[in-house]
């Protein structure tokens, strides 16, 4: 069956603060995207990989693709103001394919995810209907009222930060989304919670994921990125 990634890249990074979207600026040289776009095309679970940018940056997405020869890039795909927006015009791109191909949609913003967590999203589908990287919260949890009192604090060992790949036959998810896209009330943040609030009896199992695995969101993750490349060269150079 075919696997594809979906790297979503259209959006306009407001928090980071800087004129160009991030997932465009570089680190020690690099596009942040060809970082992602790298790790897919490294991956033997990964037959194709698409990306969804805003129109104004497709040339800059075939650039980098033509540059960093990403041999398994087929499509950029224009898309939406929110997320849910930009997933759906990728469902709708591959709409050609079976129900039980798999897609993974992954936060263009993430460069350093590793092989292991690609893998285990795309393995995991074999036993459940969906998948998704996550991370245990090393924080208790508050949750609050309307006048930011704290109303509850809900037992943290049963929490997880949610991280990129989610990984979906892609027959659940467009499924999910056509119920979504007839409530416009409903603004998800991540593909997971489309598919829990219009399919709840789904089974979403969380894989390990890893702290490197950040979302760029302020300039500081910037020089996180940089230095845990820096180490990682360090590292292999002196393992030949």
């Amino acid at each position: 069956m075919t696997k594809i990634a979906v790297i979503l890249a259209a959006g306009s990074g407001r928090r980071f603060g800087a004129d160009t979207p991030k997932q465009f600026l570089k680190v020690a040289g690099v596009p942040i995207l060809e970082l992602t776009l790298r790790a897919f095309e490294s991956a033997p679970d990964i037959d194709r990989i698409c990306v969804v940018a805003h129109p104004d940056h497709f040339a800059d997405v075939n650039l980098i693709c033509e540059k960093a020869g990403i041999s398994k890039f087929r499509a950029v795909i224009p898309g939406g103001e929110e997320r849910r927006d930009s997933a759906i015009a990728a469902i709708r791109h591959l709409s050609s394919l079976p129900d039980d191909s798999i897609i993974l949609f992954h936060d263009a913003a993430r460069p350093l995810v590793s092989q292991r967590i690609i893998r285990d999203c795309v393995e995991a589908l074999s036993h459940y209907d969906a998948a998704a990287a996550g991370i245990p919260s090393s924080d208790t949890l508050w949750e609050v009222d309307e006048n930011r009192l704290i109303a509850r604090i809900p037992q943290r060992s049963r929490f997880f930060r949610a991280q990129t790949p989610q990984a979906f036959r892609l027959g659940t998810i467009r499924n999910a989304y056509l119920r979504a896209a007839s409530d416009p009330g409903f603004v998800p943040t991540d593909d997971c919670g489309v598919l829990k609030r219009y399919d709840p009896d789904t089974n979403i199992a969380v894989i390990d994921g890893d702290p490197a695995n950040i979302k760029v969101t302020f300039p500081d993750d910037i020089a996180f990125v940089e230095s845990f490349l820096n180490s990682k060269k360090s590292i292999d150079s002196s393992n030949p």
